[in-house]
């Protein structure tokens, strides 16, 4: 027996003895009861969906998931069909969802395992491991979620669960904390109903082990859980160290041509919105009415300073300064319009578009309409 499975068995557990089968009985019988058996990739758990579903629940919570998830595997219901797709119909499906990095290497991911896996998952977890986007939890969870292999999953809620109930201090984010948290997971993990398991240790995490109010009194791991005989449980795991946010800045023009049509342009493929189409942005110092002339060859007919806005980052703030431009006549180029396209922003059809860019979109329309000037 470990030293943390002893430590947690010394108080008298009720719920488990401090033995890994114990443990991972308590979990199942209380899942059988409690836990989400309905969810949309639980129907038909194969590789494929599941790996869609565990991709978009990074960072991002079930509800919101639930209806992205329905629209996806409609429109791509499986591996062959996601990587003959383009990557703009993937984005796409994608947009609002965020981390849009995520959905680039979905399809990256997808086009590998046709053209190097006759379109056919990997079963062993160092070769899925080798796929883009997907790393040890998420290959763990592929495999054990849809085949039933013994493996261990440590997602957010898993490592709470773990955090808590065997007090391994410090954050997760550190080496020597991770390492702990995945050798608990590796000791625990059951040989049977290894998918039923690995489903109710996240969703112990996402409905009672939360963050900020654990409801202790109906885990099932609380009698033997040492984080709560300290009577501390929501101080594990400790958060991540605090550093200052920094603050970028970038300014876009909405320049709408005298037919109501607004310019987007590609971002390139890696860095924020990699992939994502958005309003042209500008360089340092460059001023929007300047950007017209060098860039479309022709004055505004009318510039607005639109209001500031913020889109916050992982690791950074945005802040957004839009200006609307209303152009007086055709432009008379677009350089490299390849990468760039003039479409409607009421409808600016199928491409993937970030959540505060469509935003935008919607008052350049607006702003359009209500223009009382002579160029329509």
């Amino acid at each position: 027996m470990s030293d943390a499975l002893a430590r947690s068995s010394a108080g008298g557990s009720r719920a488990w003895s401090g033995e890994p089968d114990a443990f991972a009985a308590a979990v199942l019988e209380w899942f059988r009861v409690h836990g989400r058996t309905d969810l949309p990739w639980q129907r038909d758990p194969t590789p494929y969906r599941v790996w869609v579903s565990e991709i978009m629940l990074q960072q991002t919570q079930v509800a919101v998931v639930i209806p992205y998830f329905g629209r996806f595997t409609a429109r791509f219901p499986d591996v062959a069909v996601l990587a003959a797709a383009e990557q703009d119909d993937v984005l796409h499906l994608w947009s609002g969802l965020g981390y849009y990095a995520r959905a680039r290497n979905l399809h990256r991911a997808a086009c590998r395992i046709v053209d190097q896996h006759d379109g056919r998952f990997p079963e062993d977890i160092g070769l899925l491991q080798t796929l883009p986007g997907i790393g040890r939890s998420t290959a763990g969870a592929i495999l054990s979620l849809s085949l039933g292999q013994r493996q261990p999953i440590l997602d957010g809620n898993c490592k709470r669960v773990l955090a808590r109930c065997f007090a391994v201090e410090g954050w997760p984010g550190r080496t020597a904390v991770l390492a702990e948290l995945w050798r608990l997971a590796e000791l625990l993990t059951p040989a049977d109903e290894v998918g039923g398991y690995n489903q109710a240790m996240m969703d112990l995490g996402a409905t009672l082990c939360t963050r900020g109010s654990p409801a202790c009194a109906r885990c099932p791991l609380s009698a033997g859980c040492i984080a709560r005989r300290q009577g501390n449980p929501a101080a594990y795991p400790a958060p991540k160290p605090k550093r200052d946010t920094p603050v970028r800045t970038a300014g876009f023009v909405l320049a709408l041509d005298p037919a109501g049509r607004l310019l987007l342009e590609r971002r390139p493929p890696d860095g924020i919105w990699g992939g994502l189409w958005v309003p042209p942005q500008l360089a340092a110092g460059e001023l929007p009415d300047q950007w017209c002339l060098n860039r479309l060859g022709c004055e505004p007919r009318r510039l607005e300073m639109l209001p500031p806005r913020r889109h916050t980052f992982t690791h950074f703030h945005l802040d957004i300064q839009p200006y609307a431009v209303l152009l007086a006549r055709e432009p008379a180029t677009v350089a490299d319009a390849g990468g760039r396209a003039w479409v409607d922003p009421a409808a600016p059809g199928a491409i993937g578009l970030p959540a505060p860019m469509r935003r935008l979109l919607t008052e350049a329309a607006s702003l359009y309409r209500h223009d009382d000037g002579d160029s329509r």
